[in-house]
């Protein structure tokens, strides 16, 4: 899981350099991610590290499903300041990178509720995915309202959110992939890329699309037509891949 600490470092520092040079206007704008902005963004990617770090610094979710907890965390910081959050991201990250690093070589399995359950030593896969997509997707245009390039979408930060993208797909939508009659074949090209095969038994459909544009539709950040996805084959497969999603 080096390669994942890597790419985490990466966008870490990517993050910390667009942060610094961001309006107040700019931590105000709505971002990608309906009902958050900018600052909400960072926000909730500082609390995924503390979740690292020191969870009991947390607000109490009482049990919520992740994407409610992520919610709860967000609005504990809501009535923090830009710079506050980006200095807390700032000092929790170094911490939180190296406690994942220290995890590559666990064996144990993970539960992460209704995620799924996960080899300790590839959570830095989704922490990879989690600031990939959050990035590049949610602050920087046409979804958010970020202007200008941005952070690569190379071989670095790529083959490790697709990594968790492979892991993740069928854990949580197993019940989905139950009613494929039969496999579809997903070619991913470019940085990162791989065959994904979903489902079981004889291949019906064959879904072609490069790495950046995988993850932006995996995780309903853009449509098959926008993003260049190209699909043959069965029509009823192909409409019930279209409908996967992974966090």
């Amino acid at each position: 899981m080096e390669e994942a600490v890597e790419a985490l470092r990466a966008d870490r520092e990517a993050l910390l350099e667009i942060g610094e040079g961001l309006s107040d206007a700019a931590w105000a704008a709505p971002s990608g991610c309906p009902g958050w902005s900018v600052q909400d963004v960072v926000a909730h990617m500082d609390a995924l590290f503390w979740m690292v770090v020191d969870a009991s610094s947390l607000p109490d979710t009482g049990g919520a499903p992740t994407e409610e907890a992520q919610e709860i965390y967000v609005a504990g910081r809501r009535s923090w300041s830009a710079d506050r959050v980006l200095e807390d991201y700032r000092s929790v990250s170094t911490d939180a990178i190296e406690g994942l690093a220290a995890l590559a070589t666990e064996t144990f399995d993970l539960p992460l509720g209704d995620l799924g359950t996960y080899p300790a030593s590839s959570l830095a896969n989704a922490f990879a995915f989690d600031h990939y997509t959050h990035i590049r997707a949610d602050l920087f245009a046409p979804r958010g309202p970020l202007s200008g390039a941005a952070p690569p979408s190379d071989a670095l930060r790529l083959a490790p959110a697709l990594a968790w993208v492979a892991a993740a797909l069928p854990q949580q939508n197993a019940a989905t992939i139950a009613t494929l009659d039969g496999s579809v074949e997903c070619e991913i090209s470019g940085p990162g890329g791989r065959r994904l095969t979903i489902g079981a038994g004889d291949s019906t459909a064959r879904i072609e699309s490069d790495g950046a544009a995988f993850v932006r539709w995996i995780t309903h950040r853009g449509e098959w037509d926008e993003l260049g996805v190209l699909a043959t084959g069965d029509p009823a497969s192909v409409a019930t891949v279209r409908t996967l999603r992974v966090f």
